[in-house]
């Protein structure tokens, strides 16, 4: 009977050691990746205790020692059909890796089958190779984010969640998936759920800040784009007067084959309408934007390539309405310029050459230029290649054009995307038109181009554009003939507000080495020279910079400004001059001594500079030590190129 006891309770065993295994085959068989993962683990760590247990055997056997502790036939029936199970397991997985190899080949080619038929706008194709890719691999994240995208695309935002999520449980990391999980529930309005998704990709990578915040923003807008539509149908439907006034102006302006009159006057009353953003909120939603594009008289006012009287009262009306409309509401801002013939026809307006066209539509680029969210619009949905030529020539401009035109350049180039597409005409555009209003200073409004001057200079911290200037040799010779004519000796404070901006263009293309560069190293440094007796310390301080740069690139040059007393007036100004000042002139003394011999006996001979000059930075450029004084400094001063103290004989702590 106890035998009988025993063999039931081996049975049993070997019954539930059955029932693990196929358990496992399930496991590995299931579509859940997580399942599966648990169950190829589960397999691995069987096949290491087997092959385990198979050593220590073979030790026991080798030690001539075999213990057999159970004697009865189904314990050897319940060994042989484990062992058998965990050889068809580590089988199975071998033949399981050579799939998932074969199929993972399978799956890579079918996602680039849909990445393929996505790029060519075909979602439908897209999607159906991606499923089909997952169908090969099920947890494959690309396809999972790729589908999501595709989804997206039709529109499908449920479905690509869903997606996002099966992505998240292959990689909880995955950036992609909470981007896109972020913007389909943006577009089902759960804002919540959407600035959840965009702090996670934060949290993921900190270094996604500028990604993050543009999904915040997007978030923003959208959530206070709604909140407007909302207050704005409630006064519609309370019956407020401008709010009613607005629907029913659009409703006139919508009938068609009126004089062109007509429309005109319509206009001016709907801007007048536009008290405050109810009334632009009405005006978008009532599809105020469509009289550009549906109205056949007002659409061929607009575009017309040569205006008549009527037509350009027609535009600048226009231009009035979209300020009123545009102005602090970011959505009717997109919608303008996201519209077809807004798209073609602002650079257009530019260089109309119509005083009032341009006028409106400058005032109406600056609604944009003045805010961060309007100036990525512009960059985004604009060719700005040629806008820093076309506003450029409103230096030309007696009128309120030429400020307005380059504060708009002002706020654009904050802009990074803006510089780089600003290389695409620079030097075939922007140079040539540069270099012609240097050299008419006497013609242009002189405030206008020292802003100019300026906006370019600030170019210059790209590389590209500072480049292509500093080996314009027609760019130097404007910048010495502005010199010339901006001299100390009358010239209007307008015109030395051009000579300041002109140095400090110049100080930033001596950051750059080329032969140019070289060639013009005597006339820059001989106009520098001369601009030294100047009364504005600004211009000073700025001709001295423009030395410390341009000396290192031409011996003759030194040879010039040291024969020009170079030595004494920096010294003079080592003693007068403000820090900046003093280490311009530190820097041009050390380049001065180091190759020329008449400049160091001129420094030795020298009178002392007072002890309150080693502040401005005298001693780093002398490269001595913390305890420099003044008695040390004149007898090393002709060896501070090398920054030894030889002469001191140990009389001056520094030795």
């Amino acid at each position: 009977m106890l035998a009988d006891e025993q063999q039931e309770e081996d049975f049993q065993r070997f019954l539930r050691r059955v029932d693990d295994i196929t358990n496992l085959v399930e496991g590995l068989n299931s579509t859940d990746p997580t399942v599966q993962e648990k169950a190829l683990a589960e397999t691995e760590n069987r096949l290491r205790d087997k092959e385990a247990s198979e050593e220590e055997e073979c030790r026991t056997k080798a030690n001539r020692t075999v213990i057999n502790t159970r004697a009865s036939g189904m314990e050897n029936v319940e060994a042989v059909n484990s062992d058998g199970f965990l050889a068809v397991l580590e089988k199975d997985a071998k033949e399981r890796a050579k799939r998932r190899k074969r199929n993972e080949h399978l799956a890579n080619a079918l996602k680039e089958k849909g990445n393929v038929a996505f790029r060519k706008g075909d979602y439908v194709t897209a999607i159906e190779k991606y499923t089909e890719g997952l169908e090969k691999l099920k947890d494959k994240q690309e396809l999972y984010t790729n589908r999501a995208q595709a989804y997206l695309k039709m529109h499908e935002y449920e479905k690509a969640i869903g997606d996002c999520e099966w992505a998240l449980k292959c990689d909880e990391k995955c950036i992609k998936a909470y981007f896109q999980m972020g913007k389909a529930h943006l577009a089902l309005k759960h804002f919540s759920e959407s600035r959840q998704c965009y702090q996670k990709i934060l949290e993921i990578d900190p270094q996604k800040e500028s990604l993050f915040k543009d999904c915040m923003n997007e978030v923003n807008l959208e959530e206070k784009r709604m909140d407007e539509e909302e207050k704005a149908l409630k006064e519609f439907q309370s019956g407020k007067f401008t709010a009613l006034s607005v629907k029913e102006l659009l409703h006139k302006l919508d009938r068609p084959d009126q004089n062109i009159l007509y429309y005109t006057g319509g206009i001016r009353v709907l801007t007048g309408a536009m008290k405050d953003c109810t009334e632009q909120t009405l005006f978008r939603t009532n599809d105020g934007f469509s009289i550009i594009s549906d109205n056949k008289v007002i659409r061929q006012g607009f575009c017309a390539e040569r205006k008549n009287t009527a037509e350009v009262d027609l535009c600048v009306s226009l231009l009035f309405l979209w300020q009123a409309v545009c102005t602090g509401n970011e959505e009717n801002q997109r919608l303008l310029l996201t519209h077809p013939d807004m798209n073609v026809q602002l650079s257009k307006l530019l260089s109309s050459g119509v005083p009032e066209i341009q006028k409106e539509t400058l005032a109406l680029i600056s609604v944009y230029s003045e805010t961060d969210n309007g100036r990525r619009l512009l960059v985004r949905h604009q060719d700005l290649t040629k806008w820093l030529q076309i506003l450029m020539m409103f230096v030309n401009s007696a009128d309120a054009r030429a400020s307005s035109a380059m504060n708009i350049l002002t706020d654009l180039t904050k802009e990074e995307k803006f510089q780089t597409q600003c290389r695409i005409t620079f030097s075939t555009g922007v140079l040539p038109l540069f270099s012609q209003l240097l050299t008419s200073v006497q013609l242009v409004k002189q405030t206008a181009l020292s802003h100019c001057i300026g906006i370019l200079g600030n170019l210059c911290a790209d590389v590209v554009i500072r480049k292509q200037m500093a080996d314009c040799q027609e760019c130097w010779q404007a910048c010495l003939k502005l010199v010339d004519e901006c001299l100390p000796g009358g010239s209007t404070p307008e015109y030395q507000e051009c000579l300041f901006a002109v140095l400090g263009l110049m100080m930033n293309l001596l950051l750059e080495s080329n032969a140019a560069i070289q060639c013009f190293a005597v006339d820059i440094s001989r106009r520098c020279m001369s601009l030294l007796s100047s009364k504005d310390g600004r211009i000073v301080t700025r001709a001295i910079g423009v030395l410390s740069r341009i000396l290192p690139a031409s011996s003759s040059a030194i040879e010039e400004v040291v024969k020009g007393g170079v030595v004494k007036k920096m010294i003079k100004f080592l003693k007068a001059g403000g820090q900046v000042t003093s280490n311009y002139a530190i820097k041009t003394l050390s380049i001065c001594t180091k190759s020329n011999s008449q400049a160091q006996e001129e420094v030795v001979k020298s009178d002392k500079m007072p002890r309150s000059s080693w502040s401005s930075g005298v001693l780093t450029e002398f490269q001595c030590c913390d305890d420099f004084v003044e008695t040390c400094w004149w007898r090393c001063y002709k060896n501070f190129s090398t920054g030894e103290c030889s002469d001191c004989s140990g009389e001056a702590l520094c030795c």
